[in-house]
């Protein structure tokens, strides 16, 4: 029998997967992840582009009780703020 290995898009070591306007940084096995909402967008050139963002730092843990959850929330205005917030909050801040 093949192997089936999904494959997902990284940043800074990390994947980063979107499902229509959320994007989850982080591995589920980890402690946290970072869910991101995009609530505006823009468009640029004929591109849609963020202009707001919402940020959650979320346990992966679902045994806690829902009020625990979320850890930590934010807004940004762009993709690249919210990815850089994302990274200081897991912890990933290396030289990647």
């Amino acid at each position: 029998m093949a192997e089936n290995k999904t494959r997902f898009f990284t940043y800074r070591g990390l994947p980063l997967v979107r499902c229509g306007n959320e994007l989850y940084y982080g591995n589920m096995y980890d402690e946290y992840v970072v869910r991101m909402v995009i609530e505006e967008t823009k468009d640029f050139g004929g591109m849609k582009v963020a202009t707001k963002i919402k940020l959650f730092k979320t346990a992966t843990d679902i045994t806690l009780p829902f009020d625990k959850i979320i850890v930590k929330n934010a807004e940004k205005s762009s993709l690249y703020e919210a990815l850089d917030m994302a990274c200081a909050w897991l912890g990933r801040y290396k030289s990647a």
